[in-house]
């Protein structure tokens, strides 16, 4: 893991191996303090939306329900027209200046840590 960007696509992984890597770097994160990971997952080779992606948002999704993370804003979403990215912003303002906020990039994904 770099810094905040996690890279689930590297080395064309299989959906388990991607989230298990998953796991692993939001556990590494957390210990980190970190208040926030941006996820590469890609967005599959059709454009219509990868396994991985679809696994990560699955995922992000029980975690959230377990109360495991604090939130998750889905690429197509990060931007300041979507009230999920408008609270991710709020709580770490960092994220106006990452490169993909307002982009509409459907291979990322920003988790929200809970400590």
């Amino acid at each position: 893991m770099q810094n905040n960007i996690v890279n689930l696509e590297l080395g064309m992984p299989t959906v388990e191996n991607a989230k298990s890597k998953l796991d692993q770097a939001l556990r590494s994160a957390r210990a980190r303090r970190l208040p926030w990971v941006k996820i590469i997952h890609g967005y599959g080779s059709s454009g219509k939306g990868g396994a991985i992606k679809r696994e990560v948002h699955r995922a992000l999704a029980a975690k959230l329900t377990r109360g495991e993370i604090q939130g998750f804003v889905p690429g197509e979403d990060f931007s300041p027209f979507h009230a999920g990215a408008r609270a991710a912003a709020d709580r770490c303002p960092e994220l106006l200046r990452d490169r993909d906020y307002a982009r509409g990039n459907d291979g990322v994904t920003i988790v929200l840590l809970r400590f």
